[in-house]
Formats: structure tokens, C-alpha cells, sequence
């Protein structure tokens, strides 16, 4: 099955921003367009904010103003669902409402061919309920563009238990006539993103409640050294702080209340006071004109050790042997069965984060994971009170003379990055377990969907098959609630494999 012919009609219904941006993405790409909202005169308005568009375009050289011209000739606001009959395509971007989406479609159903491809918009409503309405739901089909739909390329083309796989894959192969980059994916609460993504919140939320860092450490912490493009404070107040918790809390009741999606109960009191973020000028930030913004604990400068000795190798963190080589610092390498380590002159040990704490050794100091220690900017480390000064110092200094910024947070399990990319890690492989969509797809969503440095996938071969199952194994023994229990995918991954293979 092919993508819907350009020359044929399709419909958008909901004239909100998503509904205009949908509408746009096919016009540019030289579809027909009906627009229909069921407030009088709506669609008008929507079709000239959407010729407004355009000329912005043209203004910009990304159009001419030729295909301009053609793309406001193809649009035409319709009065009532009755224009929409010769459409081929029908997709709705209306109220997050079950009854509200069924209804209309029910409606849509009496009005359109029997061969018009039904497609709605939603990011949290289970697109099998809403296509139960239908007589004929196997011509039912998520299309999730994430807004602003003209901008960013990512569409999850979302099967339904009842989609037949030749309407999936005409709605795929028409996402990507329209200029689009779409993923399949099973009909799962969160789809793709909107489910793997739920750990980067909340562990950035959790560290919070535990009083280890600030919004603005933490934020830095994620940026500078774990690679992300925004923390997740900063994120979700250019989000809004309602609108990223009610996906959280959709995707946790939608998995029976699983512990492993549990809404922050610090982000729910953020919005119960009104603070939602940029749009209402304070969420966990104050946008106030003239507020300060705050700043990222950083160390003091302290003195660089003037060797380390390196036990077992740094794991994915061997790259910080050549860094520290290079500031002229000596590596004595010994050939121990020790793990991830560095022994400082203090006789303190420099770890990096594996799911422990600090106050379980003896003059321990963490380290957290860096997407790439050597464009690093900033490194968190953490320690317990019973932590020597002298090693906290010095591993403050062998950071610091490698360039990096130090952040010093409190003595959580996992660190920052670390517990983030491998809650990550473990939700893609369970989703490839259960079917939601392939290891290819997860790692273009994640990475098309919200920026993602790099894919789940990808992390993993990274860091290797049992680095995120022994860190949350780990994590799990010191937090037994179940929120970070390793998946049995990730097990499998882990053990199983390596187990075969050392047969």
C-alpha cells in the first residue's frame, strides 16, 4: 500500500494550533486541504493564520512565492463535516476527550467513503478505544505530530488492536510524502516518547525531593554533562507544567497505576500554586522581566592530585584515563578486579555511579555518567558526610584540571545522568519486549521527538549489555518500591545474551 495520491483531498478537523499545523505540513507537501472546526467561522480564521504562515516562508526563502500561492489555492475552509465526503484522509485534532473523538468519528463514519483513512492526533488517549466506536475500525490509525507539526519532523503512526496493517502502512508512507520522518508503533499508553521519555522527569524530580541538588544544578548537570539539549526543569516550563504532568499521570493510571510512571508529588504542588511556566512568568523558574536567573552550584578551585591509580579500568569511563593523561597528571594503571575505580593520594576512591551510595564505603566519591567526558563541560560528584575532605578535594581538582565545572550534590543512588539513562535504557528494551515498535524506531523517536543526544539503543551499546541492569539492580536493593526494578527485557539483554555467548 502507497501514500494517499497528492492529488487527492484531505480533511483536518480542529482548527487549534496542532489541527493548523497538520493542515500546513500537507499543503506544503501539495495536498488538498479541507479545514473544518466546529466553531462558526474558526476554520476562516485558521486558514488566514495559516496563509500568514506562509508568507513568513516566503519571507524566509524556504518558499517561493509561486508554491505559496498554490498552497493557499489547495486550502479551503469547510462550513460542515458534509464537505469532507470526497476526502481520502480525515485527521482530527480535537478536544483530549474520548467521548468528544468518538462521537466524531462516529459522525465522520456516516459522512466519508468507505475507503477514507480515519487518523486521529491524540498523545495520551488509547487510539483502540477511540476506533472502538467505529463500524469498520480497521481503517482507524494514530497520527501523533508533535507541535509545532511544521517543524519538527517526528510522526509515531500509531496501529490500533483493530488497525488493519494496510491502513497503517498507507498512513506511514503518507507521513512520509508529506516530508516527514514516521515510526510504527503498537497503540501503548505514551506511544513511543511520551512513555520512554517519562524517567527523564522524574528522576531530575526526584533528586530534587531528596534535597541532593537545585533545579538549576540539576538542569546544568543534564545539559553539560549528560549531552541533553534542556533539563528537565527548563523543559517542562517551556512545556508547561500542567500539560507535562497530565501525560505523566494519563501514561501511570493508563499502566494501572505502574510505580515505575508515578507523577512527582513536587511537580503537582508546582501546579496546584498556578506556577505552569513560561506561560503563566514562573514555574520552577521565575520569568519575571529582570528575575535572576539561578545559577548551577559550581566548586571552588581546588589542586589537581598529582597522580591517580587506576584499578580495573573505567568501564565507560575509560575515557578519562587518556584526559587525565593529557593534563599531565600520572596514571598508574593496576591490573585489579575492582570495577569502575580511581584510588586518589588521600587513599579515597573515585567511583563512577553504579546505583550505590557514598556512605556505604569507606571515603567514597561518585562521579556521574557524561555522554562524552571529553566535550564535557560539567561533572557531578557526590559524597556522604563521612567522606574525607581531602579526597572530596581532590577529586574536585582532578576534575577541575581537566576543564570541567564541578557540581558536588547530595548522596543519591545513581547520580543524575546516570539513574536517567538507564530508567531510559530499560523502558526501551521492555517496549521492543512487548511489541510497542522496533529498536530502529525507539532511537529515531527519542532522538526526533525530544532531542535525545543519543537513542536508547544506542546508550546501551555504549555502556555496555549489563551496565543499566546492574545499575537499577542496584538502585533497586536501596529504593525496593519497585520503581526501579530491571525489566526482564533488560535481564534477558544483560545475562542471557552474555550467558549464551560464554557457553
Amino acid at each position: 500500500m502507497t501514500a494517499l495520491d497528492l492529488s487527492s483531498p484531505v480533511a483536518v478537523v480542529g482548527a487549534g494550533t496542532m489541527g493548523q499545523g497538520i493542515a500546513q505540513v500537507a499543503l506544503v507537501a501539495g495536498q488538498p486541504v479541507r479545514l473544518y472546526d466546529a466553531v462558526p467561522g474558526r476554520a476562516q480564521e485558521a486558514a488566514a493564520a495559516i496563509g500568514a504562515r506562509l508568507d513568513r516562508l516566503v519571507a524566509k526563502g524556504r518558499l517561493t512565492g509561486a508554491e505559496r500561492d498554490a498552497a493557499r489555492d489547495r486550502l479551503r475552509p469547510a462550513g460542515s463535516l458534509a464537505e469532507l465526503a470526497d476526502c481520502t484522509l480525515v485527521v482530527e485534532a480535537v478536544l483530549e476527550r474520548l467521548d468528544v473523538k468518538q462521537e466524531l468519528f462516529r459522525e465522520l463514519e456516516g459522512i466519508v467513503a468507505e475507503d477514507c483513512l480515519l487518523a486521529t492526533n491524540t498523545s495520551s488517549l488509547s487510539v483502540t478505544a477511540i476506533g472502538g466506536a467505529l463500524r469498520v475500525a480497521g481503517r482507524f490509525v494514530g497520527l501523533h505530530f508533535f507541535n509545532p507539526a511544521p517543524l519538527l519532523p517526528l510522526v509515531e503512526v500509531v496501529s490500533g488492536f483493530a488497525t488493519d496493517v494496510t491502513s497503517a502502512t498507507r498512513a506511514y508512507e503518507t507521513a512520509r510524502a508529506w516530508g516527514k520522518t514516521p515510526v510504527a508503533c503498537a497503540d501503548t499508553p505514551g506511544f513511543i516518547v511520551n512513555r520512554i521519555a517519562r524517567p527523564f522527569y522524574a528522576e531530575a524530580f526526584a533528586v530534587l525531593e531528596a534535597q541532593a541538588a537545585d533545579p538549576a544544578t540539576i538542569d546544568a548537570v543534564l545539559r553539560e554533562c549528560g549531552g541533553f539539549r534542556m533539563g528537565a526543569f527548563e523543559l517542562t516550563d517551556l512545556i508547561g507544567q500542567d500539560v507535562n504532568e497530565s501525560v505523566t499521570h494519563s501514561v501511570w493510571q493508563s499502566f494501572f497505576q505502574d510505580v515505575r510512571f508515578t507523577p512527582s508529588l513536587a511537580q503537582r504542588r508546582l501546579v496546584e500554586s498556578g506556577r505552569l511556566g513560561r506561560k503563566t512568568g514562573h514555574g520552577w523558574y521565575d520569568y519575571a522581566d529582570g528575575a535572576e536567573r539561578p545559577e548551577p552550584h559550581t566548586a571552588e578551585k581546588e589542586q589537581a592530585p598529582t597522580y591517580v591509580v587506576a584499578e580495573g579500568g573505567l568501564g565507560p569511563a575509560a575515557e578519562l584515563l587518556t584526559l587525565i593523561r593529557e593534563a599531565g597528571i600520572q596514571v598508574r594503571e593496576e591490573d585489579e578486579d575492582h570495577g569502575t575505580r580511581l584510588l586518589l593520594p588521600s587513599g579515597g576512591q573515585l567511583v563512577l555511579a553504579d546505583g550505590q551510595t557514598s556512605v556505604e564505603f569507606r571515603d567514597v566519591v561518585y562521579f556521574d555518567l557524561a555522554l562524552d567526558y571529553r566535550r564535557a563541560t560539567r561533572v557531578a560528584l557526590s559524597a556522604s558526610q563521612d567522606t574525607s575532605p581531602q579526597t572530596l578535594r581532590e577529586a574536585t581538582g582532578l576534575f577541575q584540571a581537566l576543564g570541567k565545572d564541578v557540581s558536588l550534590i547530595g548522596d543519591v543512588p545513581g547520580m543524575i545522568v546516570a539513574r536517567t539513562v538507564a530508567r531510559i535504557v530499560d523502558l526501551a528494551h521492555d517496549a521492543v519486549a512487548k511489541g510497542v515498535a522496533t529498536e530502529e524506531d525507539i532511537d529515531t523517536a527519542m532522538c526526533l521527538g525530544v532531542n535525545y543526544p543519543l537513542g536508547p539503543f544506542e546508550w546501551s551499546r555504549r555502556l555496555g549489555r549489563g551496565w543499566a541492569y546492574d545499575l537499577l539492580d542496584d538502585l533497586h536493593l536501596r529504593d525496593p518500591s519497585g520503581r526501579y526494578a530491571p525489566s526482564l527485557a533488560l535481564y534477558r539483554h544483560a545475562y542471557a545474551t552474555e550467558k549464551r555467548e560464554g557457553a
